[in-house]
Order: structure tokens, then C-alpha cells, then sequence
């Protein structure tokens, strides 16, 4: 790139993924620190350095952007490890959900998003698309190689060893209102698996 070209893009508009990247870590960190309702378009769009006509374009509302938010910041965390040994990783994960909710900061936030989800159609879409299903989906790729390999039997339903494990820390957050702790990942995979393995 010419000093020319470096300079005239300088001057102009940031790349769309760069603006939309910052406006999610901006929006995510809100969500963190100070809870959903504090995840407006004004306090995003401020803190993003970024115009709110973008951001009114790009999102249907700010628990949308919250939503989407979520996922993007979580997805390193919650990565799903593939040392071929599916229990360990199973546990791995799990763990790193749990730690996500409760040392991370989390679970608050998660358990808002969440209900704000029953009332608002656009968080709830938002939510189901880029953080629950895409979830869902890892969990289900992991465990289909697992079944592939020969550790899960051929007829092990895969959705519902899913649901068992991150749906009981769901009802545990949610319903219950009972601690999370690290024990409980391995307590969790342990009695699932019992009825899978090969």
C-alpha cells in the first residue's frame, strides 16, 4: 500500500468489521460490568466511538446487540476441546461453562439475557441464533466424533446427553438458584455418560 493510500484510508471510515467488532467489546463489556438494562444504543455507541444510526442499522434493539454481545465475547472461552478423549473434554468444557459463569462475571448477565428473551422477540431470535444454537451445535459435533470413534454407543441420543449437561447448569442458575462449582462438572458428565458409553 502506497503512503498515498495508507493516509486517504486513514482519513476515512473504519472497515465495517472493525466498527462492528468494537461496538460488540464495547457492548459486552457493558453487559458484564453493569447488567443488560445498562446496554443501551447511546451508552454503546459513545463507548465504541461509533455513530447509533450503525448501530440501529446493524441491530433490531439493544438486547439484540446485548445478545450477540454475549456470544462473541464468550466464544474463546468456551471453546470445545477435542483431545480425543471424550470425557475429559466433556469435563474440560463443562468447567470452563461453569467458571465462565461464576468467575467471569457471567452468570448475571446470562440469567437477564435470558429472561428479557420471554418478552422481547428480537433478544430472543438473537440469542437463539448467535449464542444457543451455535452452542448446542459444538456440543454435537464433539460428541457425534465420540460416537464415531466408538466411545458413545451408535444409538446414544446426542441431544439429549446436550441437554442433561448444559441444561441442568441452566436450571441450576436459573430455577434452582443453587451454586455452580467445579465439582459439578465432573459429577454432571459422569452420570451422563454412564447411559452413552459404548
Amino acid at each position: 500500500m502506497t503512503e498515498n493510500a495508507a493516509a486517504r484510508r486513514g482519513r476515512g471510515r473504519r472497515p465495517a468489521a472493525e466498527v462492528r467488532a468494537g461496538v460488540l467489546a464495547a457492548a459486552a463489556r457493558i453487559l458484564l460490568a453493569d447488567g443488560l438494562r445498562a446496554v443501551t444504543f447511546d451508552r454503546v455507541a459513545t463507548e465504541a466511538g461509533s455513530s447509533k444510526m450503525t448501530l440501529y442499522k446493524w441491530w433490531p434493539s439493544p438486547g439484540a446487540l446485548a445478545a450477540e454481545s454475549y456470544f462473541a465475547h464468550s466464544s474463546r472461552t468456551l471453546q470445545f476441546p477435542d483431545t480425543g478423549d471424550i470425557r475429559a473434554d466433556l469435563i474440560a468444557q463443562l468447567g470452563s461453562f461453569i467458571r465462565w459463569l461464576t468467575d467471569e462475571g457471567a452468570a448475571k448477565p446470562m440469567s437477564e439475557l435470558i429472561g428479557a428473551a420471554q418478552m422481547d422477540p428480537d433478544l430472543a431470535q438473537a440469542w437463539s441464533q448467535s449464542y444457543a444454537l451455535p452452542r448446542r451445535e459444538l456440543a454435537r459435533v464433539r460428541l457425534r466424533t465420540a460416537q464415531q470413534h466408538g466411545q458413545l454407543r451408535d444409538d446414544a441420543d446426542l441431544d439429549i446427553i446436550t441437554d442433561q449437561l448444559w441444561g441442568a447448569c441452566y436450571h441450576r442458575l436459573l430455577v434452582l438458584k443453587v451454586p455452580l462449582d467445579d465439582a459439578l462438572a465432573e459429577r454432571l458428565v459422569d452420570h451422563a455418560l454412564r447411559g452413552a458409553m459404548a
